[in-house]
């Protein structure tokens, strides 16, 4: 196993046993929520999956190592530290070597999972290309790693503060497929519909998981991105929504926020305009994911075993 990778007993037992793993980030605890619905909400979702047949293991970076899956007492320091480092494949190296507290984006958990040998990661939504990206450049590094690196990534889409279409288009020109559950319509985060359709629709675990394992098989190296809806009981009004992050990047661009500091602003923002009503629909989205995730993990886990026998 990689020596910088850290397991937790539970996630170790699980591997020895060939039980089926899944992923989580831990950037959402550390920067995407406030405490304390923010170590709540990833002990519930640890939760959920373990009832649905699997086996949660949380990722970030402690005292020179990758945690894969995390103590009561270590989601605690992530979800009150004041300090902890935002970690895509960029940072992944620096905040390992200079023995740092560091929370995994969705592109740095993907490369942490993947040396874990887990196959699948739930998360909220995944980053993208951000809007006026056409003269910025500023692209989420999220995409590229879904580029090449082979884990199944389970989301509620993009957030409508990204360029969506945009987004889409350079995940398939990087042949990364995207596929809805539920609906064909690809959700955008905080709506169940973002105006654009996912490449596939597959909206059983079993029909993913063939899915998944015939892309890998084919050699075809990189990810998968599972976009499941938010709960309609739980979905925000799309007209609202958009209306609000207008407002919430006119205010960014304003105040001067740019690169890495300009999504933790906005969701603030967005929280502070809802009156608190988005910090639940994301807290929902992401336990539905969970769910969707652990599912997915269990059904692979079987395409696995069969291929194997």
């Amino acid at each position: 196993m990689h020596s910088f990778l850290l397991l937790s007993p539970e996630v170790a037992a699980a591997r020895n046993a060939g039980l089926p793993i899944v992923a989580l980030e831990s950037t959402i605890i550390s920067h995407g929520m406030p405490y304390p619905q923010n170590v709540e909400t990833a002990r519930k979702v640890e939760q959920i999956i373990r009832d649905a047949g699997a086996v949660p293991a949380t990722i970030a970076i402690m005292d020179g190592k990758i945690c894969i899956g995390l103590s009561d007492a270590q989601l605690e320091t992530l979800g009150t530290a004041p300090d902890a480092i935002k970690v895509s494949r960029r940072d992944l190296a620096y905040v390992l070597s200079q023995r740092l507290l560091g929370a995994t984006t969705v592109a740095a958990t993907m490369i942490c999972a993947q040396l874990a040998g887990i196959e699948v990661f739930v998360t909220g939504g995944i980053g993208g290309v951000h809007r006026g990206a056409e003269t910025s450049f500023d692209i989420s590094a999220d995409l590229q790693e879904l580029a090449h690196t082979s884990v199944a990534v389970v989301c509620a889409g993009v957030k409508s503060i990204l360029d969506i279409g945009l987004t889409l288009e350079y995940l398939e020109t990087h042949g990364v497929p995207v596929v809805s559950v539920g609906q064909p319509g690809f959700p955008a985060f905080f709506t169940r519909e973002s105006g654009f359709d996912a490449d596939f629709q597959l909206d059983s675990p079993e029909a993913q998981a063939n899915f998944i394992r015939t892309k890998w098989q084919l050699g075809l190296a990189g990810g998968v991105v599972v976009s499941n809806p938010v709960p309609e009981r739980f979905a925000m009004p799309k007209e609202e929504i958009d209306r609000i992050t207008e407002q919430a990047l006119q205010e960014a661009a304003q105040q001067g926020v740019t690169g890495k500091k300009v999504t933790p602003f906005l969701l603030a923002r967005i929280k502070e305009l809802t009156a608190g009503r988005s910090l639940a629909t994301n807290i929902a989205l992401v336990e539905h994911n969970a769910l969707v995730g652990a599912r997915l993990a269990v059904a692979l886990n079987v395409e696995k075993t069969a291929h194997a026998g």
